[in-house]
């Protein structure tokens, strides 16, 4: 895991847990605006953390003919 990904998954966590927090002490619904986002960045360190794996994944050999 890189450290752009380790800090996507950082800024998920923290954006989730600012949205509850100001949830709870505001009691004012803007804030699940915060958990819908940190749920869409969550989504992104996802798709991010596949790609990643599949480019460091070695090539598969070509299969035919040795010349």
């Amino acid at each position: 895991m890189s450290g752009p990904l380790k800090a996507a998954w950082g800024l998920t966590a923290f954006v989730i847990v600012a949205g509850i927090v100001g949830w709870i002490v505001t009691d004012r619904a803007v804030f699940a605006v915060f958990l819908v986002l940190g749920v869409l960045t969550a989504v992104g360190a996802v798709v991010t953390g596949r790609a990643e794996r599949a480019a460091t994944r070695p090539d598969t050999p070509k299969e035919g003919p040795t010349p």
